[in-house]
């Protein structure tokens, strides 16, 4: 792909071509900014009217691949997206509305209250628990809690059997199963995907997968705000850069 700038160390992309794109989109940090609680992310005309739009224009090839409940992503994007990986690629509904999941893991009742006890002492901490496979502690509103946090998933780690995601701010701990990157592959293999050019568009190191796995499918990732050690070939600057760049999409 050629590119129009640098931006302190990727170049930034030329605007996508949809007729020959496959679309995967993460939510927080690049559809929509960052916040103090997850809860606080609302669905925006400007996102929607764009997610329409690129639906049609790209016949179906669009999915978010989202860390959030499928329900919290239909909520914030109001329903306009077919094709969702929620819970990190946990939980998948595919194009047709048929919906895969893992299986619940014995080990969630412990880290759940692991996480709630943990929790009950500041009200800056969130526990979030996702459905019956995931469930993350929140620390962004606390952040001198972040070392005591980030210690406590480990050993609940350990004590369950939970496979442990580590997020911005977030401390997350999930059943074993498909990652962003699966779900790439998985979205790929299938109509209306199959064939076309994947790009994968995150922000932080849940999506790393992802732009990897878009790569190896003759792709690009475009990693969006801080430069940081990366498998994304390009970068945009913001949030607002990311909307800016999906608009000018022809």
């Amino acid at each position: 792909m050629l590119v129009q700038q640098t931006i302190a160390g990727l170049p930034a992309p030329r605007p996508l071509l949809l007729h020959e794109t496959a679309l995967f989109l993460d939510l927080d940090g690049t559809l929509a900014p960052l916040a103090a609680r997850p809860q606080d992310v609302r669905p925006l005309a400007r996102r929607t009217v764009l997610l329409d739009r690129l639906a049609g224009e790209l016949g179906g090839r669009l999915a978010v691949v989202s860390g959030r409940t499928l329900k919290d992503i239909d909520r914030i994007l109001e329903d306009r997206v077919a094709a969702v990986a929620a819970v990190h690629g946990l939980v998948r509904r595919e194009p047709d509305g048929r919906i895969c999941k893992v299986e619940p893991h014995p080990g969630l009742d412990v880290a759940i209250g692991g996480f709630q006890s943990f929790a009950s002492d500041d009200p800056g901490l969130i526990v979030e628990v996702k459905s019956d496979v995931s469930v993350a502690l929140h620390f962004r509103q606390a952040p001198r809690l972040a070392g005591a946090a980030k210690a406590l998933a480990r050993t609940l780690a350990a004590q369950t059997g939970l496979a442990l995601q580590d997020g911005d701010m977030v401390q997350e701990l999930r059943a074993p199963g498909p990652d962003k990157g699966d779900s790439v592959r998985a979205f790929m293999s299938q109509s209306p995907f199959v064939g076309a050019w994947p790009v994968f568009v995150g922000d932080d190191e849940t999506d790393e997968k992802g732009f990897s796995a878009a790569r190896d499918l003759g792709g690009i990732g475009v990693i969006v705000g801080s430069m940081r050690k990366t498998a994304a070939q390009f970068r945009l600057a913001d949030v607002e850069a990311a909307l800016r760049w999906l608009e000018a999409a022809s």
